[in-house]
C-alpha cells in the first residue's frame, strides 16, 4: 500500500472531462488501499464521496470491472477485486516476458533520440520517487515503458500491456513504497537505461527481467500472507 496519505477524493471539475477525473480518483483510492481489496462500492456512497451523479459512477465501476480492479458479487453488487499470488505471478510472467522482448528490440532499433528521451524518463522517475509521490512514479513509470515500445515499433505488445495496466500499477503500489525498492529500482532502471543506450540488447533484456523478477518477489510475499 502507498504510505503517503490520501488526498481528497472530491473530483477537480476543472480539467479533462468528469469520468476521466472520477476514474483516475477511483484507481488512486484502489492502488493506495483507502478501498481495501473485497470492500463493496456502494453507489451511494461513492457519489458522496466524489461529488459525483450516479450514472458517472456508474460508468467508472463498469471501467474499473474492465481493467481487473473491481468485481460484481452476486448479492453483494461491486466490490474491490482481490489480488493473490497466483494472479501477481502470471502478470509478472507476462510483463518479464514482453517487457524483457521490448528492451532487446529497443536496444536494436530505437533511434538516438528515443533513447535519449528514456535516460530522461526514467529520472523524471527517480525524481518522484526522492520526493515519495509515488502516484507520479506510476504515471511516469507507465510513460517509460509506453516509449519504450512504441519508440521501437512494438504497438500490438504495448496494446497487450494496456490492457493489464491498472493491474500492473495496483501491483506496482505495493511495491514502490516499500523502503528496500526506492535505491534498487533506481539501480535496476539506471542498469537497464544504460544498457539502452550502450545498446547491448542482451543486458537490456537481462535487467528488465531482473528489475521485474525482483518487485515479483516483494509482490508476491506480500500476498502470500
Amino acid at each position: 500500500m502507498l504510505d503517503s496519505p490520501t488526498p481528497s477524493l472530491k473530483v477537480d471539475r476543472s480539467a479533462k472531462t468528469l469520468r476521466e477525473l472520477t476514474l483516475e480518483k477511483m484507481r488512486e483510492a484502489i492502488f493506495s488501499g483507502f478501498f481495501a481489496p473485497g470492500e463493496r462500492l456502494v453507489e451511494r456512497k461513492l457519489c458522496d464521496l466524489l461529488d459525483v451523479s450516479r450514472s458517472v459512477v456508474r460508468e467508472v465501476l463498469r471501467q474499473l470491472e474492465s481493467e481487473g480492479l473491481v468485481e460484481t458479487i452476486s448479492h453483494q453488487g461491486p466490490v474491490v477485486a482481490t489480488l493473490d499470488a497466483n494472479r501477481a505471478r502470471q502478470i509478472y510472467d507476462l510483463r518479464a516476458l514482453l517487457e524483457g522482448q521490448a528492451a532487446r528490440i529497443c536496444a536494436e532499433k530505437a533511434t538516438p533520440e528515443t533513447l535519449a528521451e528514456l535516460s530522461m524518463r526514467n529520472q523524471s522517475i527517480q525524481d518522484a520517487f526522492e520526493r515519495g509521490e509515488f502516484v507520479l512514479v506510476m504515471e511516469r513509470t507507465t510513460a517509460f515503458y509506453e516509449l519504450m515500445f512504441l519508440g521501437c515499433g512494438l504497438e500490438m505488445a504495448w496494446e497487450m500491456v494496456q490492457s493489464l495496466n491498472a493491474r500492473i500499477n495496483r501491483l506496482r503500489a505495493m511495491t514502490i513504497s516499500s523502503a528496500e525498492r526506492k535505491k534498487a529500482t533506481a539501480r535496476e532502471m539506471q542498469a537497464l537505461v544504460e544498457a539502452l543506450l550502450r545498446r547491448d540488447a542482451d543486458a537490456a533484456e537481462k535487467a528488465a527481467r531482473e528489475h521485474i523478477n525482483r518487485a515479483a518477489e516483494i509482490a508476491i510475499a506480500k500476498l502470500s500472507k
